[in-house]
Formats: C-alpha cells, structure tokens, sequence
C-alpha cells in the first residue's frame, strides 16, 4: 500500500520514520509526474524542490512556523503534503485549486507568491512579527529558487535581514535555472561556491563542528566561525556575499538527500538569526526527459509520462503564437536596422525572443529576472541612439512601472514595450493576468499605447514603432495563438493615433481594442438581428478623437470591449470623451471587472467577465432593446463639437 495514501497533512508526513522518507519522497514526485501529465502545470521546478519540501515538513511545524514558497510554482510537492492531494489534479483548472500559494487556499500558504522575488521580504517581515508579539519559538522559513535570487528586490531583503537580526531561515534552491539557464554574477558567484572542492570539504568538516554547538563555548564557536569565514574568503578569492550582508552561509548541501536534508534543518532551527542554507538541486528531478531538457519541461503541457513525449496540439496551417510572430518580425527589423537591440528578463524562450538570440547574440540581453533594471538598461540604450525592444510580460512590467514614467517617458526616450501575455492568460490566474497594462499606461504622458486585432497588426505596429521620430511606445499582446495562418505580411507603417472602421452598421457602434476584437466579431455575426457596426481603434493613447467624434454623432448607444479592466482602459477613455464633448451617447462598457479574476480557460474566464462572444451578442441585443423603449431623445449633434 501508497505510503503517500496516509499523509494528508504534516502531522501525517511526521509519524514515518526517517529512514522511509525517501520512499515518500518517491511517491510525491511520481503523483506530480502522473498528474501534471494529464492535466498541465509547471513540472520541472517542482521536480526539483520534493526532497526540500519533505524535509521542511518533517522538521518544522507548519503551519505555526512559516513557510514561504518563492516562485510559486515550486510549491507542488507542498501542496500535496498539506491536505490538497486529492484536489491537485484540480490544478489551474477553472474552479480548482490555484497553480501558486494563496492564502486564501489553506492555512499552509503563509504568503502568496506569483510573482518572483518576494519571498525574502514577505518572511523577515512574518520573523520580525513574531520577535515583536514574544514568538521566540516561531520558525520563519524563505525558499527561494528558480533564478529568483537575480531579482534585486531579494536583494534588498537580505540586506534588511542582516541588520534586524530576526530568526530567518532562507534556503537558496540553486538549479542554475529560471526558465532559461540563470545569467549573471550571482549565478556565477554561486556556479564559484558550487564547484570549489577544496571549500567543500573543508566546509563539511566545519559544518560537523557546528553540528554541535551547544557542546562548545561562545569564544570557541566565534573562532571556529572566523576560521569558516577565512576559509571562504581564501578559496573563493572574494568575501561570501550573504555573510558580507549579516547572514549566517551554510552549504552548499545536497538537496536531494532528504535524510541529510533533515539533519540539517534540524541543526539550524537552534541556530538563531537570520541564515542561509544553500542547496544544490535539479530542475526536473527523477524524470529523465524534463532533467535533460529543463527549459522545454518547464511547462511542458499535456505529456505520456512512459514515454516522456510532449503531446502537442498544433498542426501544420495552424496560426502561430503571438509570441512567435514577435520573434520572428524583431529578427527581420533587427536585419535592417541595426540600432535594433532585443531585452528580456529572463523569458528568452517564453517571449520567443530567444529566436534573434541565436542569429545576433550581441544584439539581445536577458538580464535575469529583474524587470526594473531591464527598462531603466533599455532606457540607457535608447539614449545612446539605440532602439531597445523591450519584451516583458504585462503582469511583470507592472514591477517596472516607476522606472518606465521617470526613466524613460519623463526623457522621452525611443524604447519599445512589446508586453506578451497582456489580458487573461488562462491558468496561471490572478498573478499573471495582463489586466492593468492599458490602465497605467495610458495616464503617463508622452507614450503611445497600441493594441494589435491580429499577427498582421503586431507586425506593423513593431515596424511602425521603430521608425525615427518615435518615442515611448507600448504595444500589447495576448497569450497563445492568433488568427492567421499566413501571418508574414508585408510592414505597413500606420498612422499613429488612427483606428478604422471594420463594418458598417445603424444600430450600435462596437469599438474594440487588442485581439479580442475578434469576440466581438464573432458577436456580430451571432447577432444579424442588430445592426452594429465595428471598429478597431488600434491606439488607446493617442486615442482616435475625430473616430469617437464619427460615432457619436451617429450611433445612440457605444460599446466598447476590451481584454483589461474597464476601469481605466479604452471604456473609461471613451467615456471621458463623451462626458468631456456632452454627448447623449449611452455608453456600455465590457472587460475586465474591478475585482481579481482566478484561474481557468481564456474561454471560460472572458466568458466569466462578460466578454466572450456569446456574452457580447446578448449585449447587443439587450442595448438595443433598452434604448429603443428608452423615453430620452438621442441628439446626435453634440452642443460644442
């Protein structure tokens, strides 16, 4: 009988002896396996973080003592382990359980973590609480891993915890990975630490020593810990690092042996103030296909977990990802124009940027996961006479968003925003929905914000938004597959600030902007009872005033739909707009609701936001209807136009 089928919770995973725990460790990881072949999730990193996550349970007593899971999408073991066993197979599905840790979730869930980075921060603030309340008991624990320790705001944390001396534990999962291999110094800082024999052994020995510190003198545990110091400082040429900052180093270890893992864990818990436990691990872990290539099985989709192969649902014609159509027109515009430069923070492969890559290397830039720094580089760049495409994803460039209003809007500067996964994304969820990108761009001055209908479009918006004379521009895309199978077109330069009518109608003017202008026509070809027209207005800023003019002059109700939240977005600017001119116009507007949208299909979620198709052809019916039995007059001139 399934060991695993008795652990329902931590208190479960305590009753095994030690010597079982790899077993159980066993059992984990091939539910993760089995499961995440049927139903997708991110594989790899959670592969790699099961001999951790056993450890950590079996030692530390969750959930009164913290447990914070960076990158959340390390957390399935955890998840498993702490009464959703039966519900991860609900993973990323619409009603299911969450892909990351959600407080709302479980008690287990200390923190929620989407986004990468924060670990640090959000688990000394959970350790200084509890020395202010008297927890002098209370373990806080950071796991930090999946190139999360190249993002700067980790950084600012360790430096904090050094000086508030709280009893913070940070494990540094070091894969070498993030979804591309880790760049920079910090990778090749810890790459130093890794591979250093010498210190290794030498560190062992000591390790042993302070194994038993309660056995040994203050004056003689200070010496040993001067000798540790001098010993790094000798062997790796440079000071360590997170001792520079006022934490305790103690590794690298082996974080694959569980037993091993477990002593030391235990060791550290009578160590007071903050320190860090660097384990060595492997992305993709006890699966030989996602271990030999850890980039593709990040999140690989549906899979035969006998056989290892990806089971793939595209077919020859089939439209392209807009991310790949991004690829594809930066390399052909790079060709031409050599003042082109690519960035990235950290999603070479997830942006398709990594396309270029391998034609120009010296013309792209993945600087880690460190989207502040890669605007603020970008804008360095662009005031040397270059002209950075910068690919982030419109959830993540919210991190950046001080650094795109003072560093590169304020100077007007020529940098290119390409914001890949901007609207619902699907089952990643809350974390990872693009919902504000249209919102918090369009209130800075001096920056154009441009949506494409199609592949066509992003194609001519990226060759439009290189040409001279261009500044900040923002262009916006979904996640997934477009609509054209032939998407290579010829580049069309587009006037800047101009939309276009797309069909005719009497009855009610649709203005779409992005992709999901593509609901909306399928809306209207739904809905032949009403006689809509509709338009792509393709910029949100400047927005098409002489188009808005048109139709409000002749249209008595406006529908707008957008793929962002309605508060701030093209609803919101075309009803300034209208209150600004006084025109009679009632105005209907679709997208995003104010309120966090959880995690299922782009279908079912737009569905569930009232913009699918389905959802737009009856407001178009109900629109009609009510301003046909409404009592006010439609004027269509308006009083000062």
């Amino acid at each position: 009988m399934s060991m695993l089928e008795h652990i329902n919770t931590p208190a479960d995973l305590k009753q095994v002896p030690e010597e079982q725990l790899p077993e159980v460790c066993r059992e984990v990881r091939q539910k993760i396996i089995d499961d995440c072949a049927e139903n997708p999730g991110h594989l790899g990193s959670s592969l790699g973080t099961v001999e951790l996550t056993v450890a950590l349970h079996y030692v530390f007593d969750t959930p009164y003592d913290n447990v914070i899971w960076d990158v959340g999408h390390q957390s399935y073991a955890h998840k498993i382990l702490t009464g959703r066993k039966e519900q991860f197979k609900t993973k990323r599905l619409y009603g299911g359980i969450s892909g990351f840790p959600r407080r709302s979730e479980s008690e287990y869930d200390s923190f929620g973590t989407g986004h990468s980075s924060t670990s640090i921060s959000a688990a000394l603030g959970m350790a200084v609480a509890a020395k202010l309340n008297g927890e002098e008991d209370r373990q806080t624990v950071a796991i930090i891993g999946d190139g999360a320790m190249t993002g700067g705001m980790a950084f600012e944390a360790l430096n904090n915890a050094g000086v508030y001396r709280s009893n913070l534990l940070v494990v540094l999962n070091d894969n070498n990975m993030a979804i591309d291999p880790n760049v920079g110094g910090i990778n090749d800082y810890l790459l130093d630490i890794t591979t250093s024999k010498t210190y290794n052994k030498i560190k062992g020995d000591v390790w042993n020593v302070l194994g038993k510190l309660n056995r040994i003198s203050p004056g003689m545990r200070s010496f040993i810990q001067n000798i540790d110091n001098s010993v790094k400082s000798m062997l790796l040429k440079r000071s360590n690092l997170f001792e520079a900052m006022g934490l305790r180093y103690f590794g690298p270890v082996d974080g694959h042996d569980v037993e091993h893992l477990v002593k030391v864990f235990r060791d550290l818990k009578n160590i007071k103030g903050p320190k860090v436990l660097h384990c060595i691990t492997v992305k993709g872990k006890g699966f030989k296909e996602a271990e030999a290539h850890q980039t593709i099985w990040h999140a690989p989709g549906k899979f035969n977990p006998e056989t290892g192969e990806i089971l793939k649902d595209s077919q020859p014609g089939m439209p392209a990802k807009f991310q790949d159509v991004f690829g594809n027109t930066i390399l052909e515009l790079a060709r031409t124009n050599p003042k082109i430069i690519g960035i990235t923070p950290a999603m070479p492969t997830g942006c398709s940027l990594n396309i270029m890559m391998r034609e120009m290397p010296d013309r792209c830039f993945d600087v880690g996961i460190a989207e502040q720094h890669a605007v603020t580089f970008s804008a360095g760049l662009a005031a040397q006479g270059y002209i950075p495409f910068c690919n982030i994803y419109s959830s993540f460039m919210q991190r950046a968003y001080d650094q795109v209003i003072h560093d590169v809007a304020l100077q007007g500067l020529h940098v290119v925003f390409c914001l890949d996964r901007a609207g619902l994304v699907g089952s990643d969820g809350a974390t990872h929905h693009g919902a504000y990108d249209l919102a918090y761009f369009r209130c800075i001055p001096g920056i154009t914000v441009a949506a494409p209908l199609d592949e066509a479009e992003l194609r001519d918006m990226m060759y439009t938004a290189q040409l001279p004379g261009q500044r900040a521009f923002s262009i916006r895309y979904p996640r997934g597959k477009g609509f054209l199978a032939d998407w290579h077109t010829p580049f069309r330069e587009l006037e800047i600030g101009k939309g276009r009518c797309l069909k005719e109608g009497k009855d009610i003017a649709v203005l779409t902007i992005g992709a999901i202008g593509m609901e909306a026509k399928k809306a209207i070809g739904m809905t032949p009872e009403v006689s809509a027209a509709w338009y792509d207005m393709r910029f949100l800023k400047p927005i098409d005033e002489t188009l808005l003019h048109e139709v409000c002059r002749q249209f008595p109700v406006v529908l707008t739909v957008e793929d962002g939240t309605v508060e701030g977005g093209l609803g919101s600017a075309v009803a300034e707009f209208v209150a600004e001119h006084r025109y009679a116009t009632r105005l209907v507007r679709l997208g995003i609701p104010d309120r966090f949208i959880e995690h299922g299909t782009q279908q079912q979620l737009y569905a569930e936001c009232g913009y699918d198709a389905a959802s737009i052809s009856r407001a178009l019916r109900e629109s009609v209807v009510k301003n046909e039995n409404s009592d006010t007059t439609y004027e269509p001139e308006n009083p000062i136009a």
